[in-house]
């Protein structure tokens, strides 16, 4: 469990970010569902209810997710249901139960760059940016190779194109984490292969994304992309999988992703 000196909910993000930087142990409070898994005593815990962060909508170009927006937003948002076919509602669907996903909130989701999230895997294959309160916006990709830094994330932006995309992952139990994830999708034939809870973090394949870049895929085409994002990428070991089934794994889910998305594409 943690432990908590001072509980504020500021009015603005200026003033969330002043008394964030005021003491080290000062923290931003998500849906703290994961934080009481661990021991960390904090010194004032910053709660972002009160900013008007808790939406999912559509802009011209984006479709705007508010750092405070709920897993449970993401699974019933009509919009995000309609989008992507469907991807971002189905990677949260299984994570524990409704009212697990009801506190667990986005932008601590993907601020905590958390090895294990399903989020991040399915946003990581779309055009996803990250708007940060000090260090502004950057691409999805850029913010997770980055090391930790104290900021504060206010929303996410999801560009709006005709990408076409599929969420493919491996539980003991339905509402178990995963022991391995896979996003794939495409975009004007350029694909792109992302695995995550491997167990470290979400990354994307990158040279087995390449080798799909064409139309008309054969099966073996799309068998030797999931042999290579299988080789190019590191898998570890937890009480939930080893190393090498990880990595058989990986080989199924991509393989099955592909072949989703290419129906997606006869449609």
């Amino acid at each position: 469990m943690f432990t908590v000196l001072d509980l504020v909910q500021p009015d603005s993000l200026e003033e969330a970010s002043q008394i964030l930087f005021k003491k080290r142990n000062n923290t931003i409070l998500g849906g703290c569902a994961f934080l009481k898994m661990g021991s960390k005593r904090i010194g004032t815990a910053i709660d972002l209810s009160k900013l008007g962060l808790s939406y999912i909508k559509e802009q011209a170009d984006f479709i705007e997710i508010g750092a405070m927006a709920s897993l449970r937003d993401v699974e019933t948002n009509t919009l995000l249901r309609e989008s992507f076919n469907g991807m971002l509602p189905k990677s949260v669907q299984n994570i524990i139960g409704v009212q697990f996903r009801n506190g667990v909130t986005v932008g601590a989701s993907v601020y905590s760059k958390y090895g294990f999230s399903d989020l991040i895997t399915a946003l990581l294959a779309l055009d996803t940016e990250v708007e940060l309160y000090k260090n502004g916006r950057m691409s999805l990709a850029e913010f997770l190779g980055k090391p930790y830094e104290k900021d504060i994330l206010v929303r996410l932006w999801i560009k709006k194109n005709k990408r076409l995309a599929n969420y493919q992952s491996f539980r003991n139990s339905a509402s178990d984490y995963s022991i391995l994830n896979v996003a794939v999708s495409t975009l004007d034939d350029r694909w792109t292969i992302v695995v995550g809870a491997r167990p470290r973090r979400a990354a994307i394949a990158k040279s087995a994304s390449s080798t799909l870049s064409k139309e008309n895929l054969t099966d073996k085409e799309i068998e030797d992309a999931a042999q290579k994002a299988a080789e190019e990428l590191s898998f570890g070991t937890n009480m939930r999988g080893t190393a090498d089934y990880r990595q058989a794994l990986c080989r199924v889910l991509v393989k099955r992703g592909i072949m989703e998305v290419l129906q997606c594409k006869s449609k």
